[in-house]
Parts: structure tokens; sequence; C-alpha cells
């Protein structure tokens, strides 16, 4: 139903815009400064120039130009041309110029040079329309892909998250350690937020960094008393939006890899800044031992997803500095933030 009401509306604008365009033709086509007055044979021959225009318009270029069949297209437009000739030099120059006109035929060149213009101009013009509107259906397609590639990059992201922490969970579940509870409440306020909250392309930066912070604390209450975690974000500014779940897997990462590699002096910093005018500064350290880190940590589901989004959503607004140096993984993520929209 949708769809056809668009295509009538569609319609009605082209509708418009012929009849607009066929009157501003045909008002240059008639007009002459020295006798300023439109005569019948004005309408006449015009009429004859707009029905080979409409002929090639909706006839031959859909059937055959945009069929890729521009032989058969010019073969059909030639004769199309040829019979408006027949028809003003046969016809309606006797009709209306027995005496002048209808006596001779002047040559194909100066009959060309007087029907050519009218043709060219509303063809041309039909054509134009219509690249523009092909133009349009591609952009429309390319926003459908990029908006299904970004769900579907959305939706690894929910899994990767689900199945890392499940894991942990079952750990401290098995040795039925007291932060148990505390990690499972976590653990779904974390979820809540993932699940029902993001959605939407961008969320309010101030929500996402609050759940950044309870993810943070979740995975701090698994590190225990093997290192210390800082998580700084102050004095951020209100009004911005940022695309959902881009930061956590930062996050998830530095918590992840220096887990795996160290069984105490694990040391994590994480610290965001946002400037007045929208630019994020994203800094995410971690420590790590080389020998069982370096070979898994920058080729994850959740890096290449976010690498992935990153690009889709803030084309040439942003940039990714991943540096490893002296048993430390250092994360420098700057990105242009955008206005949250008013409602």
């Amino acid at each position: 139903m949708a769809t056809s009401i668009k295509s009538i509306l569609h319609a009605y604008r082209e509708l418009l815009f012929q009849f607009a365009l066929h009157i501003l033709v045909f008002l240059f086509y008639s007009f002459d400064k020295d006798n300023p007055h439109i005569h019948t044979f004005h309408y006449v021959f015009f009429l004859n120039y707009a029905l080979a225009a409409f002929i090639i318009n909706y006839l031959l270029l859909p059937r055959f130009y945009y069929q890729k069949l521009q032989l058969q297209f010019l073969c059909y437009s030639i004769l199309v041309i040829g019979g408006v000739i027949l028809v003003e030099e046969l016809i309606l120059e006797k009709i209306y110029f027995p005496d002048t006109k209808g006596q001779s035929f002047p040559g194909l060149f100066f009959t060309l040079l007087e029907i050519l213009p009218v043709i060219v101009i509303l063809s041309g013009v039909k054509f134009a329309w219509d690249a523009l509107g092909k133009q349009r259906e591609v952009d429309q397609l390319k926003a459908a892909i990029k908006e299904s590639e970004l769900q579907f990059l959305t939706s690894q992201i929910n899994p990767h998250f689900l199945f890392n922490n499940l894991n942990n969970l079952y750990s401290y579940s098995i040795e039925n350690s007291p932060k148990t509870p505390a990690i499972i409440l976590e653990l779904s306020s974390v979820l809540r937020y993932m699940l029902y909250e993001c959605k939407e392309k961008f969320v309010p930066l101030s929500k996402e960094l609050e759940q950044l912070e309870n993810f943070t604390r979740l995975n701090q209450l698994q590190i225990e008393e093997r290192g210390q975690v800082h998580f700084q974000a102050d004095n951020i500014p209100s009004g911005y939006q940022i695309a959902p779940l881009i930061l956590l897997v930062f996050i998830e990462n530095a918590f992840k890899h220096s887990q795996s590699s160290q069984t105490e002096d694990i040391e994590i910093d994480i610290r965001i800044e946002v400037s007045t005018d929208g630019q994020l500064n994203f800094f995410c350290k971690n420590s790590y031992f080389p020998l069982t880190n370096t070979d898994n940590l920058p080729h994850g589901i959740g890096l290449a997803n976010v690498v992935k989004r990153l690009n889709l959503l803030y084309p040439q607004a942003h940039q990714l500095d991943i540096h490893e140096k002296e048993n430390r993984y250092e994360v420098h993520l700057s990105m242009e933030l955008s206005k949250e929209y008013s409602a």
C-alpha cells in the first residue's frame, strides 16, 4: 500500500514537472520579438514535436535504451524524427503556409535545425529526470545495505559478550565464590542495556558511558586482588550521541587478555575525554605478557567488528591507533560525535 502511494506521488510530481517544462519550452519556441503573438500554428507545430518527444521518452527509452538496446533505440528515434518531418512538410506547412513554406522543402539540415532543439530538450530533460530517480534508488539501496550490515555487526556483539562472561560466571559458580551474585546482577544490568536500549544507531553519550562503567565494574569483580582497574570519564558535556557498544569492545579485550596472560599485577587504565565541540578521545591501556597475548588480541571477532562499524558510521570522522610496547597494549580512538536530535 505504501509503495503504491509512493508510486502515485512520484507519477504526480513527474506530471506536474513535464507540464511546466512543456509550457516553458513552448514559450521559448513561439517567441518572436518582431511578432510577439502566439498563433494557432504554434500550438499545432509544437504538438507535433511534443508527440515525438513523448514516444521517445515513454516508449523508446524504457523499452530499448534502458534495456541496453542502443542500436534499436537509435533506429526507432530516427524513424520518429523522420515521421515528424513528413507530417510537418506534407501536411502542416501545406495547411498553414500554402503559399510560402508549403511550396518547397528547404532541405534536411535546415528542417532538423528547427525540429531537433525542441525534441532534444524535452527528451533530454526526461532522461535526466529518470537518471536522478535511478540515483535515488541506488542511494536508498546502499543505505538499506549499510543499515543491514550495521544491524548484523551489532547483533554479533551480544553473543560474543555473553559467551565470554558466561564462561567467567561458570568458573566462579564452580568455586562457590561469594561474588557470584554481584556478577550476575551487574551482568543483568549490562545485558538489559545491550538487548533493549541499543537497537538505535546512536544512543545518548551519557547512557553509553554509564553502561561502560557498569561493564568495567562487572569485570573488575573478576580480577579481585590480582591488579588495579582505573576508569575515568569526568566532566563529559551533555547533548552528544554515540554509536552503542563501540568502546565496550576495547574494554572487553583489555580485561580478557590481561586476565588470560597474567595471574597478578594486572593493570587496566580507561580514560574518556570529550571536548565541548564533540571530539571524543578514548584511551584504554592494559598490561599483558606477549607470549600469550599477541597472537589473539588483534584478530578477535570483537575488534574486527568494531573496525567495520567505525568505517560505516564514522567515515572520515575517526582515527584508531593501536600499539603494543613494553608489555602494554594501548588503544587510542578519536571520534567526532554528533549532537542528539531534539524531540
